[in-house]
């Protein structure tokens, strides 16, 4: 049976826009360092596209941020191999949500040394628990006025080239889905020539059985993306340093396993992971596209070379 001229029209659509990533067509140069930031819900979360932010910053010389919502405190429950390295009964929950807040706090900011992070913006939400149900965050344990203001501060000028953020699905974290929600939503307030970039991405490995798609999320048409599969990359396996023997993956370890007070997310990172890839929002301002050929093909350009 045929396919509706409505789907093959966006397959071709999708397929232009790859390839004129993959060519760099009609690409433009980045007319300076790049800036940008990551809104995430947790410390730790900037796992998912550390390498992008390690890059931008460091090999790109741009200035790079973080917005991290809540203090993380309710991942007291992967806390108990840390007990014995910060002496405290870690995976209590009273113990944990009391002193959990400060040691994620140090651990972001080890970690974002790693990175080349500019700056660290704590907003210093209760991280209540583990939930898939966004509203739990936005409507109970988040206050989303003072969360929606500093995030209207930090987007005015001069403001951010790139925001990345975790990918609005389903199955995921409600926190991570807030947070996204809350970024999207601040973007949109701005005026659209005002307006950064906004991206989302994870990890992934060529082995992967599932390839991801997004659609964003129904009831919050912000989250709409420009395609359902990811439109950019992340090489995390170029072959760096003596022989090629180097990659990204290492970059990504050294960064994460600065989290010590928690566990999955290291064990999820830390896979020798292939890409990050990367979907752009249709809230992006005319233009987009250009922009991000223009990151990514400094990106790849930037990548150091492999000696002998």
């Amino acid at each position: 049976m045929p396919k509706p001229a409505a789907t093959l029209y966006r397959m071709a659509w999708v397929l232009a826009l790859v390839f004129a990533w993959a060519t760099g067509s009609k690409a433009q140069t980045l007319p300076k360092p790049p800036t940008a930031l990551a809104v995430i819900a947790h410390p730790d979360d900037e796992g998912a596209f550390s390498v992008i932010l390690y890059k931008i910053a460091r090999e790109l010389k741009g200035q790079v941020d973080i917005c991290v919502i809540t203090n993380g405190e309710g991942g007291y429950k992967y806390a108990t191999l840390s007990e014995s390295l910060y002496n405290l009964p870690l995976s209590e929950e009273a113990t944990g949500r009391r002193n959990l807040p400060k040691i994620r706090h140090r651990e972001l900011i080890k970690a974002g040394k790693i990175l080349g992070i500019r700056k660290i913006y704590f907003l210093d939400q209760r991280d209540a628990h583990y939930t898939q149900n966004e509203r739990e965050p936005l409507d109970t344990s988040w206050n989303v006025p003072y969360v929606a203001k500093r995030l209207d501060k930090l987007l005015q000028k001069p403001g951010y080239d790139f925001i990345f953020v975790l990918p609005p699905t389903a199955t995921t974290h409600g926190g991570h889905k807030a947070a996204t929600i809350l970024a999207l939503q601040a973007v949109g307030r701005l005026p659209e020539a005002q307006r950064p970039v906004v991206l989302t991405g994870f990890v992934r490995t060529k082995t992967d059985t599932l390839i991801p798609r997004l659609t964003g999320l129904p009831r919050y048409p912000e989250t709409r993306l420009a395609s359902d599969t990811a439109l950019f990359r992340i090489d995390l396996k170029p072959g760096l340093g003596y022989q090629g023997k180097l990659n990204y993956n290492i970059i990504k370890n050294w960064e994460i396993a600065e989290h010590k007070s928690q566990g999955t997310m290291q064990l999820f990172m830390a896979r020798n992971a292939d890409y990050e890839i990367f979907w752009p929002f249709l809230i992006n301002a005319p233009g987009y596209m250009e922009r991000c050929q223009a990151l990514f093909a400094a990106l790849r350009e930037a990548t150091p070379k492999p000696t002998r």
